[in-house]
């Protein structure tokens, strides 16, 4: 192990707009054995969601953001591979914030989002996304602030995405009219033949406004958005009365921290519909998560809801990745392979 090295992104300049290479440096360090109380893990996969970009903003959030010359901050999965803490063994399957890196070094009390076991007889990939906080997130948006019913009309913005697909699913199993907006046809056409989703919009090659008024003219009662934006303005226009609008997430702006985008210019059919408007933290249900993870993996085990992983190898390829998320190239949820 003396003779291993580590490569670490470290961020060296926060981006005003779109995130680019330029902004992290990648070096290489000699890797050097845990101190009692520490564990060393070799990172297997990293999970990336629009929120990185917003981390490396400095400005006031739910979270301190990404400090200059810090290593990025990611979820990630991967295996103890020597230890001198008490609670971790060689073997051990682990997740935490480890960040975008070959190999994590400590107890864990430096991370923003702490290490956690994972169990063995799942994919070891399945708690970034789907027993984790993208499949938390699409759970409780969904649950807790859509509160669907059977015979709802559900739309989702940027359905295709690791989030928005499982938030179909979840509809559909519950009995409601679900349909995805994406970009392009392949994705389109998973949404409907993979996924069961009921009908497809892609924003890339259709009128989003033109097809919206078609299939639902003010019949939306749970739009879920991670998308914001124009798309966001339009399907306001479709709601139904007492509709619920999930804001979950913004990509469209790209999370930029210098240019605030303009606010939705129909937000008043809330008021002419009775509806409302709420965003959300999926880290204020964590106290949830066992029982909403264990349902999630009722669901997966029985093959109602499908997982697609969009993986790409080699930790070099990370600013690339982060930078993809806001040009819509992943497809289901976007991994790097270390």
């Amino acid at each position: 192990m003396n003779s291993a090295v580590n490569r670490q992104w470290l961020l060296k300049q926060r981006p005003e707009r779109e995130v680019a290479q330029d902004h992290f440096d990648l070096v290489t360090t000699t890797l050097v054995p845990p101190e009692p109380g520490q564990v060393l893990i070799k990172n297997e996969f990293l999970s990336f969601e629009p929120a990185q970009r917003g981390w490396l903003n400095d400005l006031p959030s739910y979270i301190a953001p990404v400090k200059l010359g810090e290593v990025m901050r990611a979820m990630a999965v991967g295996t103890v591979v020597e230890s001198k803490h008490p609670d971790y063994q060689i073997g051990d399957r682990l997740m935490g914030g480890f960040g975008w890196q070959d190999y994590y070094r400590g107890d864990g009390q430096d991370l923003v989002f702490p290490i956690k076991t994972v169990q063995p007889d799942i994919p070891i990939s399945y708690p970034l996304h789907i027993y984790g906080l993208t499949g938390m997130t699409a759970y409780f948006g969904l649950f807790d602030i859509g509160q669907p019913s059977s015979g709802d009309t559900v739309v989702i913005s940027g359905a295709a995405g690791a989030t928005g697909s499982v938030v179909g699913q979840m509809a559909k199993i519950k009995g409601c009219r679900v349909i995805g907006i994406a970009g392009g046809e392949k994705k389109c056409a998973w949404l409907k033949q993979g996924l069961g989703f009921d009908e497809a919009i892609d924003y890339r090659n259709e009128d989003v406004h033109q097809r919206l008024n078609e299939l639902c003219k003010n019949k939306i009662d749970i739009f879920f958005d991670n998308v914001g934006g124009a798309i966001l303005d339009q399907a306001l226009v479709n709601i139904a009365i007492g509709a619920r609008v999930v804001l979950c997430g913004g990509i469209s702006s790209g999370y930029h921290g210098k240019e605030v985008p303009p606010g939705p210019a129909n937000y008043m059919q809330l008021v002419i519909r009775r509806s409302r408007m709420e965003g959300f933290l999926v880290l204020d249900y964590l106290d949830k998560f066992p029982q909403a993870i264990a349902e999630m993996q009722g669901w997966v085990d029985a093959g109602l809801i499908k997982v697609k992983e969009d993986i790409v190898d080699g930790l070099e390829q990370c600013p690339q990745v982060l930078a993809g998320l806001f040009k819509g190239n992943n497809f289901g949820k976007q991994l790097v392979r270390v």
